[in-house]
């Protein structure tokens, strides 16, 4: 099975999960960069990257490559932002019809439950006529806390893929 992995990561955290995913799995990269980058200072970050997911912008995204004829599988990681996912991911969504694609979520963030984004992405991939979306993982800081229990959980992600 061809899986790709397409993600957008502000702060390094998603990033790391996508390369661990994608080592353990022999999966593609695709690293979603909006044209006008997010700020990353404390409050600012807060401010206008949860404006944006809560107004469901759509960013235009620096050129990327993507055929999606060359996966079966496709799996979306994002930092939680504003209890949603992050408007590069809904951008890359609206450009590319996954319809027939497995799908698998994985979402990082600095505490709490993912369940809100999960619900806001399966929504937008249901509208889309995507239904066979698979497994989900929600880590915590798993750059800045590389621990046995963030591992475990990417283990954990992969295997469920895997089937």
């Amino acid at each position: 099975m061809k899986t790709i992995i397409v993600y957008y990561s502000l702060e390094n955290n998603t990033n790391y999960a996508a390369e661990k995913i994608a080592e353990k799995l022999g999966a593609d990269l695709l690293r979603l960069e909006p044209v006008k980058a997010y700020p990353t200072g404390k409050m600012t970050k807060f401010i206008f990257g949860g404006r944006s997911a809560m107004m469901k912008e759509r960013p235009a995204l620096q050129p990327y490559e993507f055929d999606t004829d060359a996966y079966d599988c496709v799996i979306l990681g994002t930092p939680v932002w504003a209890s949603t996912f992050t408007p590069p991911v809904r951008t890359f969504l609206q450009e590319n019809n996954l319809k027939g694609k497995k799908i698998g979520l994985f979402a990082c963030s600095t505490g709490g439950d993912a369940t809100k984004c999960f619900d806001a992405m399966k929504k937008e991939l249901i509208e889309q006529g995507i239904t066979d979306i698979g497994a989900e993982a929600s880590f915590i800081d798993p750059y800045k806390n590389q621990t046995g229990e963030n591992e475990e959980k990417i283990h954990s992600f992969c295997a469920q893929i895997a089937l």
